[in-house]
């Protein structure tokens, strides 16, 4: 990496942001910027606290004249903007707040950047929902789990758009705004559409961070609810490999800015719900209690990203299977169980 760098990380109290903070922080300068709204912010700041060294301030990115503001007094090298609306639930009951923050929220980091410090590199976490349903492609059951019946290697970057529900939609005015600077003001931006990433430091919900969520309610003995039949897959990546490549991204950049990057466990790193129980009862040592429920709209049968191009692009690859990183995670729910027990 080219000497020391100043790295802003909005949304740096959130999973992704603090392990994305944690390891830059060795190195770099780090600033982080978040409204502590996610629960668990407040709790992950605080471990970080100990861990390493960086400046913070709560700052919400719908706040145009206050993240102008950070941008200016900071003056980065680097912006990794992870700061998100996550939950497609939530944006379908309020798809003002949504768009104000996934999509304005992102334009006004990336005014801030102009207007400042337009040579600064900004990273954008994107999500595979700017897809859509993908109802053309065709699927198939494989015993435990559904799979594509033609894309063996997943869906490549070449896929059409196909925004659905209002997250897909502020997701996916936000990524194409994020290419667009590139095009358009020569600003040096990537594009991640990341695919179920999980780990460490997640409050996993019912509705977002379902890994998480499973190995939460497992751990404090809570009921889980699966919605249609549990074979439905999706290529899971450990956190610590989506930041190596957030690191290869500021690492190759002369080579990789405009481009945008499908990002997940790929075709190796595939786990269904009834995998990921059997994977946890493993952990336990006795089977995990599920009930059944209908299928919920839009939820996709499979998801899985062609990784290709990220690891021809940057030399990235996934390192961490399944079934390692779902120990890790228990062993930290385990840990932390005061913490998640709100």
């Amino acid at each position: 990496m080219h000497g020391k760098m100043k790295i802003l990380i909005t949304g740096g109290a959130g999973f992704i942001g603090i392990h994305t903070a944690h390891r830059f922080a060795k190195q770099q300068q780090v600033h982080i910027v978040d409204n502590l709204s996610r629960r668990g912010a407040e709790a992950n700041l605080a471990w970080l606290k100990g861990e390493a060294r960086f400046s913070f301030a709560q700052t919400d990115i719908r706040d145009a004249d206050a993240i102008d503001s950070q941008v200016r007094s900071f003056q980065p090298d680097v912006v990794i903007h992870l700061a998100g609306q996550v939950a497609v639930t939530t944006s379908v009951q309020d798809p003002r707040t949504d768009f104000d923050i996934n999509a304005l929220g992102t334009l006004n980091v990336l005014e801030a950047v102009r207007k400042h410090t337009p040579q600064a590199i900004v990273l954008f976490s994107s999500t595979n929902k700017v897809y859509g349903g993908m109802e053309d492609i065709r699927v198939e059951l494989a015993g435990e789990r559904y799979r594509y019946a033609d894309l063996v290697e997943g869906v490549p970057e070449t896929y059409p758009l196909d925004f659905h529900s209002p997250y897909g939609c502020s997701k996916g005015a936000a990524d194409q705004y994020v290419r667009d600077y590139c095009r358009i003001y020569g600003m040096p931006t990537v594009v991640f559409r990341q695919s179920c990433i999980y780990g460490t430091h997640q409050y996993g919900i019912e509705d977002q961070g379902w890994i998480a969520w499973f190995a939460i309610a497992t751990a404090l003995g809570r009921p889980i609810t699966v919605y249609g039949d549990g074979k439905q897959a999706r290529d899971v990546l450990w956190v610590e490999d989506l930041v190596t490549a957030y690191e290869l991204a500021i690492e190759k950049i002369d080579q990789v800015k405009g481009e945008v990057f499908n990002l997940g466990g790929g075709r190796t790193r595939q786990l269904s719900l009834l995998e990921t129980f059997a994977e946890l009862g493993t952990l336990t040592g006795k089977p995990i209690d599920y009930t059944f429920a209908d299928w919920r709209p839009g939820d996709q049968k499979v998801f899985v990203a062609d990784t290709r191009k990220a690891e021809q692009a940057l030399g990235w690859k996934a390192r961490v299977d399944p079934a390692r990183g779902l120990k890790m995670l228990f062993d930290w729910v385990n840990q932390n169980k005061s913490l998640l027990q709100v």
